[in-house]
């Protein structure tokens, strides 16, 4: 299967897992057989409709199925769904796997399951976002910090190293979106001292509530240069929003690759974006888990990549096998 089929089966599933998603809370499948004597992965992640998540989604069942091991994907219907989340990991350790892969979206709230993981002797993997834990075996993630700040350097590049820039985060809890807010705001400090960098603000993967703050940084900064988006909702929501103000000049510059990113970059309506590796993390977590269940030393922190993309290079076959659209 082609990385393009890939990207389009995963898509067509969105709708009737969304559904599932919402209706429950969670969703989930599992991949790779069912036979007793297979390793068994329970994967739980941060949500599970979104693009994004789909993709992570089809390169560990992909990876499952080359390996022979059994494995369930589940997710909130949302980044917000903290309480959720955390009874899916309940739930998935009553399943009794051999591992568990886990992205955090509160890098604290997990603490106690994950010391209940290490008494049953269950490897856990962290992905996506780390947990404030010394208990997983590894982290399987994109660099945040240094994603972000290559996507502070072209920022500073594109306003020619001087102006008023504004940041639209996550939250303040999941470890992905601290890194992206401090590796975009310490690269802007230590290297384009002429750069302003307002104070923070977030949309809680809201596209909507994004939009609003957008033209909130917009009404009270009319010198407003750009604005950075750090995960899809932020940077689609940003766009919005500023079209619906009418401010024109801006330099939008986002995270992530869902459909609407493209298109804006496409179009030149964001400036560029920088995007992650979500396929190649989904086959890292499940190959992880595998080798910690054999008991094969793994990395403390294994890097899954990013690429800057604009529309000098969005059509490089490198960097649309990371697009997630």
């Amino acid at each position: 299967m082609s990385r393009q089929t890939k990207k389009l089966a995963a898509l067509a599933l969105v709708g009737a897992l969304a559904l599932s998603a919402c209706s429950g809370g969670s969703s989930g499948d599992t991949s790779g057989g069912g036979g007793d004597d297979q390793p068994y992965v329970a994967i739980v992640s941060k949500g599970f409709s979104q693009q994004y998540w789909q993709i992570v989604k089809s390169g560990a069942e992909d990876k499952a199925a080359e390996l022979g091991v059994r494995m369930t994907f589940v997710g909130p219907p949302d980044e917000s769904a903290v309480e959720d989340q955390i009874q899916q990991l309940t739930d998935a350790l009553g399943s009794n796997p051999d591992a568990i892969g886990f992205a955090a979206l509160d890098s604290r709230a997990a603490a106690p399951l994950m010391d209940q993981a290490q008494e049953r002797d269950i490897p856990v993997v962290a992905f996506d976002s780390g947990v404030d834990s010394d208990i997983p075996v590894a982290t399987v993630a994109t660099d945040n910090k240094a994603a972000a700040a290559e996507a502070a350097e072209h920022m500073s590049d594109l306003l020619g190293g001087k102006g008023k820039v504004a940041v639209i985060g996550i939250d303040q809890t999941s470890k992905s979106g601290v890194d992206r807010r401090d590796g975009f705001v310490e690269w802007m400090t230590e290297n384009a001292p002429d750069v302003e960098v307002l104070e923070p603000q977030y949309a809680e993967s809201d596209q909507t509530k994004a939009a609003d703050i957008a033209k909130s940084f917009i009404q009270a900064n009319p010198d407003l240069d750009g604005i950075f988006g750090v995960n899809e909702a932020a940077a689609t929501g940003m766009v919005k929003g500023a079209q619906e103000t009418g401010k024109e000049g801006l330099t939008l510059v986002g995270f992530d690759s869902g459909t609407a990113q493209v298109n804006f970059v496409k179009d030149g309506t964001m400036a560029g974006a920088v995007t992650q590796n979500p396929y190649g993390m989904g086959e890292q977590v499940v190959q992880t888990a595998v080798d910690a269940i054999n008991g094969t030393t793994v990395e403390n922190f294994i890097d899954t990549g990013f690429y800057w993309y604009d529309q000098s290079n969005i059509s490089d076959p490198e960097i649309d096998k990371s697009l997630y659209y």
